[in-house]
């Protein structure tokens, strides 16, 4: 998302060559969130030339209806938004018949609460910092507190999933999400607009 759309392809293979585990792809349909980012045209010329396993991130309404078209990108990672799914156990069970890892989202205002009853079900519950929709927003501190609930949750119920968190990421929050509990940080304006885009990944991939 904030990368430069004008001319990917210089970005993606810095991302390829950097410690980055991940290319995170925030898709937005301007309905569930008040942004449009790119699509499944983009995304398919992105997947020819990035050699890092994908994680899609639809901020979309009835994100159900392009497990197929995420799977044949060969994302890793299908994220979806609790909020913009009422089915949600029969849309994760759908991503892993479809051979991906199944990632549930929060908004900032949704309680962890709400996973209980799926945590046992998930690969990657992935809070968002920010409210989503854009870029560059300001950390919100709550999430700290948050990853900590969810990192509980997780330890108690014996899930597999790991955290993922997104939003607003750099060297300082990432370093106490971190030691909140985190496992995956998502960052976007702190690395395209770093000097030095490979170090600021290096040392988030440290923490």
């Amino acid at each position: 998302m904030a990368a430069n759309f004008a001319n990917l392809e210089p970005d993606i293979r810095m991302i390829n060559e950097s410690d980055a585990d991940y290319l995170h792809l925030d898709v937005m349909d301007g309905v569930f969130v008040p942004n449009i980012s790119f699509g499944f045209p983009v995304m398919k010329d992105v997947a020819k030339i990035c050699r890092k396993p994908l994680d899609v991130h639809l901020m979309i309404v009835e994100p159900q209806n392009w497990i197929p078209q995420v799977r044949d990108l060969g994302a890793e990672i299908m994220n979806f938004h609790q909020e913009a799914c009422v089915h949600i156990h029969r849309t994760v069970q759908a991503i892993h018949d479809a051979g991906m890892k199944a990632g549930v989202t929060l908004c900032p205002a949704t309680p962890v609460s709400t996973l209980v009853d799926i945590i046992g079900d998930l690969d990657l519950v992935l809070l968002m910092s920010v409210n989503p929709g854009f870029g560059g927003q300001p950390f919100i501190r709550h999430t700290l507190e948050k990853t900590r609930e969810l990192r509980e949750l997780i330890d108690k119920t014996g899930s597999h999933a790991v955290i993922e968190i997104d939003g607003g990421v750099n060297g300082e929050t990432g370093a106490e999400l971190a030691e909140a509990g985190a496992d995956m940080l998502v960052a976007g304006s702190y690395v395209f607009r770093h000097a030095d885009p490979k170090a600021a990944i290096a040392g988030l991939r440290a923490l």
